[in-house]
């Protein structure tokens, strides 16, 4: 320190005996505020507004496509040819194309009943459809009870078969795959997929297969998700509000602007020559459905999205299947991205619009900004502004812009309009959790390829134990959530100090951001099923 000293580095009040730490701390903080923090955090809010603007402009032309759509009435049958199946005497169910319905399971306990029941329940000819369950469980007793299941529909004549595997490779792409090579799906024209808690309603194959039949150039048909326990608790009614405005706008425009958009996994059907000319099923990621359609778009095949075909589905009502759920629908398409960014520049299949539009809103502002940017904005610059007054946010950056893409967002969803201030809550304590996945998707580190299955609980919630549960042991490691709880903290720190010494009133915000980050971050959110 003495040679610091006399360099001129450091002044001469850091020498001496009983030096004050806490005089020296700050004495080194007023040395790089200005010269150093300052100039960066005022380049960081720069950056900060012009991807919110980024985000704003993709957010308003989405809401003015939709508008259009709904004025002009661009609805599926009038863009493509549409004519249902009608039993003939002469020719019988000659007309009726050969379909596969797969239905990948991975230990269902809960649910299994459900989706195969509904699947074989499908208005279709018998002797055109086969129902294929590709049973990966690793729970033997959940294996024989889906085994009997399907027994049991095969001897009320319904042609089922039960597939199993002897590993998981590849989880469910693998199994998807796998399910394409039996000899008893040669004469099959199309796949519908269902995963394990999906109920899709007795007409559903004859209102989207006439889609593909008479449209060679459509691929894909998507029908959208509707939800059979988005009341069970506040985080279900959350993701029903992010869920709708994915459906009802994203992939709406998707479909209308481009023909193109991420197959969800599950709900829909799939022309089986698509998939096998786009390379067939990948597990080179943890979204092989969107890594499937992207090949697939890139060959210049058409996607179509029927939002009055809905099917029913369970949402994840566990914080911790959540949690998993989101760390896989974050990571994966970032990591998509990396893998497939060059393939997207050098294709010239399609044109180069669709290319722009895919790179650009497809993956960079919806995959893999929209996370970054509300976490790093709203969790940590904005926080800092408040403990260095010099750098200043605008009103329209800290506000205006937000408002206005927070009520477009939850325009999806008008029902739940009242719990708006909950949601915007909510999204900004996922947010870290979800940048965190897409920065490991995007560099490829630790977790990017983990797979873990997302819990359906069915009615298990809604049974009544005839003894009272066990109460569950606190785990530390599985219910405490360290980085929420650190990020809750300096929430609160920054809203003191803004509120002693500021005076820009982002302390109102900060505190009860805080209190959600504490909140989730101890993990009180969600349905809380104790263990038997």
């Amino acid at each position: 320190m003495e040679q610091l000293v006399r360099s001129g580095l450091m002044p001469d009040s850091f020498m001496g005996p009983g030096d004050d730490i806490k005089a020296q701390a700050l004495l080194i903080w007023d040395m790089i505020k200005a010269p150093l923090v300052v100039p960066l955090l005022r380049v960081a809010v720069v950056v900060c507004l012009m991807v919110s603007l980024m985000l704003f402009c993709e957010r308003v032309y989405m809401s003015i496509v939709i508008v259009l759509v709904k004025l002009f009435g661009r609805k599926p049958d009038k863009r493509y040819k549409f004519e249902p199946f009608r039993d003939d005497v002469e020719s019988g169910n000659s007309d009726y194309p050969h379909v596969l319905i797969q239905i990948p399971m991975f230990n269902e306990r809960e649910v299994y009943k459900m989706s195969i029941g509904a699947a074989c329940k499908l208005s279709w000819p018998s002797d055109r459809v086969v129902i294929q369950v590709l049973d990966d469980s690793t729970d033997h007793t959940v294996k024989q009870m889906v085994q009997i299941e399907c027994q049991k529909w095969a001897n009320k004549g319904i042609n089922i078969r039960y597939q199993v595997r002897d590993n998981r490779k590849g989880y469910k792409s693998g199994a998807l795959k796998d399910g394409l090579t039996h000899q008893y799906v040669k004469d099959c024209e199309y796949v519908a997929i269902f995963d394990a808690d999906f109920q899709p309603d007795p007409d559903f194959l004859l209102r989207s297969i006439p889609y593909l039949s008479l449209n060679p150039e459509i691929a894909l048909v998507q029908a959208r998700w509707v939800f059979v326990n988005s009341d069970e608790c506040m985080l279900t009614r959350m993701q029903e509000m992010s869920l709708d405005y994915h459906f009802t706008v994203e992939q709406e425009v998707g479909s209308s602007t481009h023909a193109f958009f991420g197959f969800n996994g599950t709900a829909g059907v799939w022309r089986i020559a698509a998939i096998n000319e786009a390379g067939g099923w990948k597990d080179r990621t943890t979204v092989e459905d969107m890594d499937l359609a992207v090949r697939a778009g890139l060959r210049g095949w058409k996607f179509l999205y029927l939002g009055d075909l809905q099917v029913k589905s369970e949402l994840p009502s566990t914080f911790q299947a959540f949690r998993f759920q989101q760390h896989r629908w974050s990571c994966g398409p970032a990591n998509l991205f990396r893998k497939m960014f060059m393939e997207i520049i050098r294709n010239k299949t399609v044109t180069w619009y669709k290319k722009v539009y895919v790179i650009y809103n497809f993956f960079l502002i919806r995959k893999i900004i929209a996370h970054i940017i509300t976490f790093s904005f709203y969790c940590l610059i904005i926080p800092a502004t408040c403990w260095i007054p010099e750098v200043v946010i605008p009103k329209w950056g800290a506000v205006y812009i937000p408002v206005i893409i927070t009520v477009l967002n939850a325009a999806g969803t008008p029902r739940s309009m009242h719990l708006l201030m909950f949601w915007i809550l909510f999204e900004n304590v996922m947010s870290l959790h979800r940048t965190k996945a897409t920065l490991i998707g995007l560099f490829e580190t630790g977790r990017a390829n983990e797979w873990v299955v997302t819990e359906k609980l069915g009615d298990a919630t809604k049974k009544s134990p005839r003894k009272a549960p066990k109460r569950p042991r606190f785990r530390l490691g599985s219910r405490l959530h360290m980085l929420e709880l650190g990020v809750s903290a300096y929430l609160f720190g920054s809203a003191c100090y803004d509120y002693s010494y500021g005076n820009t009133r982002f302390f109102i915000y900060l505190y009860i951001q805080s209190m959600a980050f504490l909140i989730m971050g101890c993990g009180y959110v969600g349905t809380i099923v104790p263990s038997s």
